[in-house]
């Protein structure tokens, strides 16, 4: 737990009702010294105290549910306000729960337990998906071939996400889509998976299986909903030819219509047992033939080669 207040009799009554209860507490005696210290070792919870010297409590606190390292860990207000505003204002910055002062030990202690509780679900989310990732990466990594793929996707896609102005939640699903987009890959047996060559039209139906598979993986994890259209249709094209559901058009989720482009992208300029790596500049007129044939939203291309010839992100 951490406890912020500046005031030394509340930080001793705090510390004494939760370690009786034997949660292991840290201090902080102002906000700024609360926020660098969440930031380095983030805590299961944060008792947070309202009226303090700048910045407050809802400052503390909204800095910290906009924080990817904390955003997660639930916060209690401790205040002595009553008044509704201040209430509304709590929760527009992010607050998890009030205590009003002067605070109840047994109230204290049941909103703390019941906190705790839906933080061990959130952790238990958060590992789930982190073996997912892992299991991604894991695939990648048996393909020297393919070593780094997925990060220069998720760096080419956020890269593109930002340049067509997309906000924050969708830049994060294009990272982790480029970390999950073959994830799949685990069913696909080996001897076609590392193939060293061109493979067979019935090796490249059960390769196609990836798709819908790595769909399934994602499927239980709400954490990862906006990520599965990633998954399940980056091999789509605009003019309904790609699989795994012969999407059409504008049917192909944006998030998927990036991914697809920036995979060719990669695909292209790394080399291949049987092909060697295109420049970048050969790489661009085999995207825009591609995007001529109708497989892929010319302007989305145009604006990719044009970050790429921006950013210039290929060693």
């Amino acid at each position: 737990m951490l406890v912020v207040d500046d005031l030394e009799a509340n930080r001793k009554l705090l510390t004494a009702l939760l370690t009786r209860e034997g949660y292991r507490v840290d201090l902080a005696v102002n906000g700024h010294d609360a926020l660098e210290s969440a930031r380095r070792d983030p805590p299961d919870l944060i008792l947070l105290d309202v009226m303090m010297p700048s910045p407050n409590g809802f400052e503390v606190c909204q800095s910290l549910k906009q924080a990817p390292a904390t955003r997660l860990v639930p916060i209690v207000l401790i205040t002595a306000l009553q008044h509704s505003d201040d209430r509304i204002r709590g929760i527009d910055a992010g607050a998890d729960d009030f205590i009003s002062k002067p605070f109840n030990a047994h109230e204290l202690r049941a909103r703390v337990q019941s906190l705790i509780r839906i933080k061990r679900y959130t952790d238990d989310l958060d590992t789930a998906e982190s073996v997912i990732v892992s299991l991604a990466l894991t695939i990648e990594a048996r393909d020297r071939y393919t070593d780094g793929h997925c990060q220069r996707l998720s760096s080419y896609a956020s890269d593109l996400g930002r340049h067509l102005g997309l906000g924050d939640d969708a830049i994060t699903a294009l990272i982790r889509g480029g970390s999950l987009h073959d994830i799949g890959k685990v069913g696909i047996p080996d001897s076609i998976l590392l193939k060293p060559g061109r493979l067979t039209a019935d090796e490249y139906a059960i390769m196609q299986q990836h798709a819908a598979i790595g769909d399934r993986l994602c499927g239980e994890l709400r954490s990862l909903r906006y990520v599965r259209p990633i998954v399940r249709h980056h091999h789509e094209r605009q003019d309904g030819s790609g699989y795994p559901d012969g999407l059409r058009g504008d049917a192909i989720p944006l998030f998927a219509q990036i991914m697809g482009i920036v995979d060719v992208f990669d695909a292209l300029t790394t080399a291949r047992p049987y092909k060697a790596a295109l420049s970048i500049a050969s790489a661009g007129q085999e995207l825009l033939w591609e995007a001529d044939r109708g497989w892929h939203r010319r302007d989305l291309v145009d604006a990719f080669l044009l970050v790429v010839s921006r950013e210039r992100p290929i060693a």
